[in-house]
C-alpha cells in the first residue's frame, strides 16, 4: 500500500501541476517544466481539498484523482501522435541532474533519520497524527469542534489536510507522516534550485546555492510539523512569480499556488507575506515601474485564501477566537509573537554548527558559508552601482532579504518579532543566495583558468561539507526523544509493542491521550462526542459499565498508562485495574512497569 500512496503522491500533484499550468509558456527543458508541475501540484492538492470540503464534498483520494486526470488525459488523447518526450546530456540537464543528487541525498538523511527510532518525536507529531487521522476519515479540514486539534479549525489545516488525503491511500498514519514529510522538505530543494536558476539567471550558481542550502543546519530538520510544507512552496510560489517576465498569465498560477502557502501555517504564512511585499517593493523600486501582475498575484492568492479559509474561520469563531486558535492570543498581539525556544544569539551561535542541536529548528550556518556570504555582501557593497542591471536585480532583494531574516532571528528582546527561533530557516535561504554569489566573485579572481576554478570548487564544497553538511547529518541520524508528555520509556515502548503486534487501524481506548494511540496506528475516535465524555467520567464506571461501553462501540483493547496513574493516582490507577481484571472480562495482553494493554474477552 505504501508503494501506490507513493504512486498516487506523484501521480496527481504532476497532473493537477500539468493541468495548472496548461495555459502558460512553460520552461523549454523538460525536466525544469516536469519536476515544477510537482511543485504546482503540491500547493494545488490541499488547496482543492479546502475547495471541495466548501462546496460540502468531501477530499477524497478519489474524487481528488479523477479531477487532477482530466485534463491530462484529455490532452494526452488529443496529441497522442505528437507526443515524443526528449532528454539530451547538456549542461543545463547535467546541473538539474546533479541537484536531483542533492534531493536524493537530502531525503535519505531525512527519511533515514524519521525511521530511526519506531515512534513519533515531540509532542507536535503526535497532535499531528490525530488531525492527519480525521482529515483521512471524515475528509475535511472542518471541524464540528476546533479545541479538539491544536492543529486543525481554525488553524490553518493544509498541512494536515493534505497528509490526510495521502493517508486514505494507505493504512499507517505513522508511515505516512514521517516519510512524506521527509520527502516534501527534500523536494523543497529541487523547487529551490529552479526558483534559484530564474531568479539569479544562473543555473551554476543555483546549483550551488541549493548545496548549500541542503547543507545548512538552520534549514529544516526532519520535525514533523505544518513549516515542513510552507518553506517549500515558497519556492515553487517565486518561481511562478519570476516566469511572470516571461508570461504575464504566471500571475494566475502564482496566484493559486500561494494559496496553500498562507494557509498551512500562522508564522511562515506570515514570513511569506514579509519576503513577497519586500520582493516586490524592492523589485518595483529596482525597475522604477508598476508591477501589476506580481501585484495580481499576491492580491488574487491573499484573497484567495481568505475566501476558502480565513473568512469561514472569521465567521465562525470571530477574530479573537482565531488569533487565540492560532496560538498567537497568548503574546502580546501579533506583531509580539514570542516562541518557547527564543533566545539571544551571539556571533559564534552562526558560525560554529554543532551535531548537537535542537530538533524543531536546529541553528547555525558555518564557518565557511557564513564566511562566503560576507564575500557575498562585500562584493555586493564594493560593485553596488551593479544592482541597477536587471540581471543583478536579485542580489538587492536577496540582500534585503538577508536583513529582514537576520533581524527576525534576533528578534527575541525586541517589542517586534514573529517567533524568533522559528525564522532561522526563512535565514537560511537568502544565506544561501548571497554565498552562491560570494564563491563566485572568489572565482572571479582565478579569471578562465578552468582548472584553478575547478579547485576552488571542490575547496568550497570540502569546506562546506565539514563546517555545515556533517552537522546537519548528524542532528537528523540522530535518536530524537518522543515529547515531553510521556511518564517514561516503559510507557513509549509499551506503545511500539502494541505498533507492532497489532493489526493496523485496531480499536483501542484510553483514558487520556489519544495521540499515542493514533500515532501509533491504532484507532480511537478523538472527535466523537461520546468517546470524549467517557474518557472524561468512565474511569470511575463499574468494570461491567466499562465493558459494555467499549463492546457496544467495538473496542477490543483499553490501556492502562503511566499518563493515566499521573492524572487519576497510582493508587486510583491500581484499584481500577485490579477491578477489571477480578470481572473476568479484560485479560492481560502486555504490560511492563508504565503501560498495560487489556483486550476485552
Amino acid at each position: 500500500m505504501v508503494v501506490l500512496s507513493v504512486l498516487y503522491f506523484f501521480v496527481v500533484t504532476f497532473c493537477l501541476g500539468f493541468t495548472a499550468t496548461a495555459f502558460v509558456k512553460n520552461s523549454d527543458n523538460f525536466l525544469e517544466r516536469n519536476l515544477m508541475r510537482i511543485g504546482f501540484g503540491l500547493a494545488l492538492l490541499p488547496f482543492l481539498g479546502l475547495v471541495l470540503n466548501l462546496a460540502k464534498l468531501p477530499a477524497h483520494w478519489l474524487i481528488l484523482l479523477v479531477l487532477s486526470l482530466i485534463y491530462p488525459v484529455y490532452y494526452l488523447f488529443k496529441n497522442f501522435k505528437s507526443f515524443h518526450p526528449a532528454f539530451k546530456l547538456t549542461k543545463t540537464n547535467l546541473n538539474i541532474l546533479l541537484m536531483l543528487l542533492i534531493f536524493l541525498g537530502s531525503f535519505y538523511i531525512y527519511g533515514t533519520g524519521a525511521f530511526k527510532y519506531p515512534y513519533l518525536e515531540d509532542d507536535d507529531s503526535w497532535s499531528h497524527a490525530v488531525g492527519v487521522k480525521y482529515a483521512s476519515i471524515e475528509k475535511t479540514a472542518f471541524t464540528s469542534n476546533g479545541k479538539l486539534f491544536h492543529y486543525m479549525d481554525p488553524y490553518p489545516p493544509t498541512y494536515d489536510l493534505l497528509l490526510g488525503i495521502l493517508h486514505q491511500t494507505n493504512d499507517s498514519v505513522y508511515w505516512t507522516l514521517k516519510f512524506f514529510n521527509a520527502l516534501i522538505i527534500s523536494l523543497g530543494f529541487v523547487f529551490f534550485y529552479f526558483f534559484a536558476a530564474e531568479f539569479m539567471g544562473s543555473p551554476r550558481k543555483a546549483l550551488f546555492a541549493t548545496f548549500v542550502l541542503a547543507s545548512v543546519p538552520a534549514f529544516l530538520s526532519h520535525f514533523i510539523w505544518a513549516l515542513a510544507l510552507s518553506v517549500p512552496l515558497y519556492f515553487v510560489t517565486f518561481y511562478a512569480v519570476e516566469k511572470i517576465k516571461h508570461d504575464k498569465k504566471w500571475w494566475i498560477v502564482a496566484a493559486l499556488v500561494m494559496v496553500t502557502t498562507l494557509t498551512s501555517s500562522p508564522t511562515h504564512s506570515a514570513y511569506f507575506g514579509i519576503f513577497f511585499v519586500l520582493y516586490f517593493l524592492a523589485k518595483m523600486a529596482l525597475e522604477r515601474k508598476f508591477l501589476l501582475y506580481p501585484l495580481l498575484a499576491g492580491f488574487s492568492g491573499v484573497l484567495l485564501s481568505f475566501l476558502v479559509w480565513w473568512l469561514p474561520m472569521i465567521l465562525r469563531y470571530g477574530v479573537t477566537g482565531v488569533l487565540r486558535g492560532v496560538g498567537l492570543a497568548s503574546y502580546g498581539g501579533v506583531l509580539n509573537v514570542g516562541g518557547t525556544s527564543n533566545r539571544t544569539y551571539t556571533l559564534g551561535d552562526f558560525i560554529w554548527t554543532k551535531t548537537t542541536n535542537m530538533i524543531n529548528n536546529p541553528i547555525g550556518i558555518g564557518i565557511v558559508v557564513s564566511l562566503l556570504v560576507l564575500i557575498g555582501v562585500i562584493a555586493l557593497l564594493i560593485r553596488y552601482k551593479r544592482l541597477l542591471q536587471p540581471e543583478h536585480h536579485w542580489l538587492a532583494i536577496s540582500l534585503i532579504w538577508f536583513l529582514m531574516a537576520l533581524y527576525a532571528v534576533n528578534a527575541a528582546n525586541m517589542p517586534i518579532k514573529l517567533s524568533p527561533f522559528r525564522a532561522w530557516m526563512i535565514l537560511a535561504i537568502p544565506v544561501s543566495l548571497l554565498a552562491a554569489e560570494g564563491g563566485a566573485f572568489l572565482a572571479g579572481f582565478l579569471g578562465t583558468k578552468g582548472a584553478l576554478r575547478a579547485g576552488l570548487f571542490l575547496l568550497l564544497l570540502a569546506g562546506v561539507f565539514f563546517t555545515s553538511t556533517y552537522q546537519k547529518y548528524t542532528v537528523n541520524t540522530a535518536v530524537w526523544p518522543p515529547g515531553a508528555f510521556w511518564t517514561s520509556f516503559d510507557e513509549v515502548n509499551g506503545y511500539v509493542w502494541m505498533k507492532d503486534n497489532l493489526p493496523p487501524n485496531t480499536a483501542v481506548f484510553t483514558f487520556v491521550n489519544n495521540g499515542p494511540v493514533i500515532g501509533m496506528d491504532m484507532y480511537t475516535c478523538h472527535w466523537c462526542d461520546d468517546v470524549r465524555s467517557f474518557q472524561e467520567g468512565g474511569f470511575n464506571a463499574s468494570a461491567d459499565e466499562t465493558y459494555g461501553w467499549l463492546k457496544q462501540r467495538s473496542y477490543s483493547y483499553l490501556t492502562i498508562d503511566g499518563q493515566t496513574a499521573k492524572k487519576f493516582g497510582a493508587e486510583a490507577a491500581n484499584t481500577k485495574v485490579n477491578e477489571l481484571l477480578s470481572s473476568n472480562r479484560f485479560t492481560v495482553v502486555h504490560n511492563n512497569q508504565g503501560f498495560l494493554l487489556l483486550g476485552l474477552v
